[in-house]
């Protein structure tokens, strides 16, 4: 398919379209669009190599990460990046993961050395995150998942930690219950501090029955939900940070008979039980729209800073919601 037949349906110049096509910035936002979309109708790719030639770009977008996450390894994490990496190749953007194994500067350094991306996505946000101090005092372009306590002037895409916790305490209260357990990860991330903090601010002048901070897998929510059952008084309610604690504490529970009845232990949590878990346990899921939604949002604004939207009009704060057991 022709740049021409393009341009004869939209009634623009050849060249128009031909500069919208490879990246230019002197063809109008709206324009643009409407010349991309017809050229994705049709089915047109153009010549990726000529592209970078003419435009000096990579066509590559670098996801930083590091391995010891636990997030990496989930089903989520995955979708996400695949509904990501499809969004991107649209626009013939390759997405590459890189791995940094020390969350360090190292791996940045590298990067902006070699030319081989046009923008970094840097994931696992830290409350003082040196990536991004790093990044700050370059203008090179990136895109944080997740706040820091640093300046914001950055581009970022978050959820709103502090709320969806509040919501799942404001929800437990509402039901008569006030022995309310937090089961959290012990990881150095901002998401986690602030799904803590909202924990700790919703419940006022109740006192937090009991507060765990352990690796975030199955087994530690396990066993720390076992302890506090051979403990008393035991907790009403138990809100977890992830999938794995819940499904944790989801099997403690049923050992223990406290998972329906009078004695029932109420259980509550980010994201709700992993999908691929062998319990069917009710919970109250704290819910943030889907992998899908979220890869492609975060696409949708990579692509906006490439083409040089100011990184401060390039925050996006997403509300989270209480799914209630059927």
């Amino acid at each position: 398919m022709s740049l021409k037949a393009i341009a004869t349906v939209l009634g623009l110049s050849v060249t128009t379209v031909s500069r919208a096509l490879n990246g230019y910035q002197d063809v109008a936002q709206e324009t643009r669009k409407r010349i991309e979309e017809e050229a994705q109708r049709r089915g047109y790719r153009p010549n990726a190599a000529a592209r970078r030639l003419k435009t000096g770009r990579a066509n590559a977008v670098g996801f930083v990460y590091p391995i010891g996450a636990s997030p990496l390894n989930g089903s989520d994490f995955s979708d996400m990046l695949l509904a990501l990496e499809h969004y991107l190749a649209r626009y013939d953007i390759n997405l590459l993961l890189l791995a940094d194994k020390q969350q360090s500067q190292a791996t940045l350094t590298r990067l902006l050395r070699s030319g081989a991306v046009d923008a970094l996505i840097v994931g696992h946000t830290t409350p003082e995150d040196s990536r991004l101090h790093a990044l700050l005092q370059t203008n090179f372009r990136f895109l944080a998942l997740g706040r820091s306590d640093l300046p914001s002037t950055y581009a970022w895409f978050d959820v709103d930690h502090l709320a969806g916790s509040q919501l799942a305490v404001g929800w437990s209260l509402a039901q008569g219950r006030q022995r309310i357990a937090w089961l959290g990860s012990n990881e150095n991330s901002t998401r986690v501090r602030d799904r803590r903090q909202g924990y700790l601010t919703a419940l006022g002048e109740v006192t937090p029955y009991a507060m765990a901070a352990v690796a975030p897998s199955r087994r530690a929510g396990y066993q720390q939900t076992r302890e506090w059952l051979a403990e008393g008084p035991v907790p009403e309610v138990i809100i977890t940070d992830c999938a794995a604690l819940a499904e944790g504490a989801a099997l403690a529970l049923q050992l223990a008979g406290r998972a329906a009845g009078e004695g029932a232990i109420l259980l509550a949590g980010w994201e709700g039980l992993p999908r691929d878990a062998i319990l069917d346990h009710p919970i109250v899921a704290i819910r943030q729209a889907t992998p899908h939604q979220a890869g492609e949002q975060v696409a949708e604004m990579v692509i906006r800073l490439i083409d040089g939207a100011p990184p401060e009009t390039l925050q996006t704060l997403w509300q989270p919601w209480l799914q209630l057991p059927a």
